[in-house]
């Protein structure tokens, strides 16, 4: 019989009009990769946040180490082994990379900056990544953000390590370098609990799985005894398609064309993007492809180099000159950059379109309701109500936000950052079938996407950068893994 180390009995929490969790027991094994699967929406989260004391649980009871706990706070949690690596990030921008890691400790009397930067490397020597102890978390891109945030939770000698998605940024060789880590936590003992929608890392990294739907527990497997269809019927309660969607559409004029765009990190990158079309924007981390995507939505400038549309060349200075010119972004954070949290989703999904909902300087309040019911009836958001705040939504849901605030401005050329990082797999398909239809629609699509059957499986065509520069094109007859990586490697 295995050690328990964590266990939750009979755990219960409820929000305005939702119940999160309903009598959730489950327990986790000393040593073990423990994977929680589940739609978003699930519970997952509000989960793990009442086992780390960040939320309290209206009912039930905690267990570490057979002792019980009604209730947990942050601090509490941490004395007693746990530590969490959140979604969304817990890092101070304007402190450096090691002050970081080492926040809330001591070393003597004074700050000790020093003590901290070796610590540092420290652990990133034990973690086989490369990143500058005195940099500061601004200046660093996403992936080397979740990589930090990483090596602060390693660095605190956890006994039970919770990760929710911590692969979503990560290139291929981080995601192989953070496997490595999970697997020597586990050989020394470490309990690691790991959220993720990407099968293929459960598969290869858990031994045993949890499904959870609708706040309810419903199996927990040994991952080397079921299989992926198994999983998804149990997390969904209906069968759901591995399969892509078929085009239902000819590939027509060019919309969008850019020439010689330079700025940003990136130089002289032109392409065209055609009327109909789903155009795969492929490399690695740090290629340059999110940088590219907001220099023509006009979020951050060019230097040079020239944006056309449907023939007539514009200038985009501002996101505002973009949505006039017909073309959306939805955003690679939509925390920080897709979504207001502390507003409505009626707020969220009118407000990139308020002229078209007004009479004059005033808001049409039915028309405002009347949009967000349809978007939340159109992507399935989960909420009570469309009055309900973003930040109590689901990841996943805040996603759905996000794409409505974004299709609201009716924009014919449409920009897709990662439109699946941290969704569930029927979330995921739902999205892929809006993209065929808005193609089908004659909307133009650029998808950025680090998920390689996603990149595959979506693209009519596919371009790739690697060093901020394009390295090349595939035709859909060309597509393959191999080829892309060797362009994104610049490897010709």
């Amino acid at each position: 019989m295995r050690e328990i180390v964590l266990a939750t009995r009979n755990i219960t929490k409820r929000y305005p009009g939702v119940v999160a969790l309903n009598r959730f027991s489950i327990d986790f094994h000393k040593g073990e990769v423990h994977a929680l699967l589940g739609e978003n929406g699930a519970g997952k989260s509000t989960l793990i946040k009442i086992i780390a004391g960040a939320v309290q649980a209206d009912d039930g009871t905690i267990e570490i180490n057979g002792k019980s706990f009604r209730k947990l706070d942050p601090l509490h949690a941490k004395n007693n082994g746990i530590e969490v690596i959140y979604q969304e990030f817990n890092l101070v921008n304007s402190l450096s990379v090691a002050e970081n890691i080492c926040l809330g400790e001591r070393h003597g009397k004074f700050v000790d900056p020093a003590w901290m930067a070796k610590k540092a490397s420290d652990v990133f020597a034990r973690m086989g990544v490369d990143i500058d102890p005195h940099a500061l978390i601004s200046e660093l891109p996403t992936s080397r953000q979740q990589l930090v945030e990483i090596a602060k939770a390693v660095s605190k000698d956890a006994k039970i390590l919770i990760m929710d998605e911590p692969s979503a940024p990560l290139s291929v060789s981080e995601v192989d370098k953070l496997f490595q880590i999970i697997k020597t936590l586990k050989e020394s003992g470490v309990t690691v609990i790991y959220i993720s929608h990407r099968m293929d890392e459960i598969f290869e990294i858990s031994d045993r799985v949890t499904v959870m739907r609708d706040g309810l527990y419903v199996d927990t497997l040994e991952t080397a005894k079921t299989d992926r269809k198994s999983l998804i019927q149990r997390m969904v309660g209906r069968e759901i398609s591995d399969t892509y969607p078929a085009k239902r559409c000819d590939i027509g004029e060019v919309v969008l064309e850019i020439n010689g765009l330079t700025g940003n990190g990136d130089a002289d990158v032109s392409f065209r993007l055609h009327r109909g079309e789903i155009l795969g924007l492929a490399g690695l981390i740090g290629a340059g492809r999110t940088e590219l995507a907001r220099m023509i939505y006009g979020a951050d400038k060019s230097e040079s180099g020239e944006i056309i549309v449907k023939g007539q060349r514009v200038k985009i200075h501002l996101p505002s000159d973009a949505i006039r010119h017909g073309i959306g972004l939805i955003p690679e954070d939509r925390k920080q950059q897709g979504c207001f949290l502390e507003k409505p989703i009626a707020w969220n999904a009118t407000i990139a379109n308020l002229r078209k909902i007004s009479r004059g300087i005033l808001l049409d309040r039915k028309r405002e309701k009347e949009q967000a019911e349809h978007y939340v009836g159109l992507f399935s958001i989960k909420t009570p109500s469309i009055q309900q705040l973003v930040k109590n939504l689901s990841g996943g849901n805040q996603q759905k936000v996000v794409l409505a605030k974004t299709l609201a401005t009716n924009s014919d050329i449409l920009i897709f950052d990662e439109p699946t990082r941290g969704i569930d797999v029927g979330a995921k398909q739902e999205i892929y079938e809006l993209m065929v239809k808005l193609s089908s629609e004659g909307k133009a699509i650029l998808m950025i996407t680090s998920d390689m059957a996603e990149l595959l499986g979506m693209s009519d065509r596919i371009i790739v950068l690697s060093g901020g520069r394009l390295t090349g094109e595939l035709k859909k007859e060309e597509f393959s893994q191999v080829r892309v990586l060797e362009l994104a490697s610049n490897l010709r």
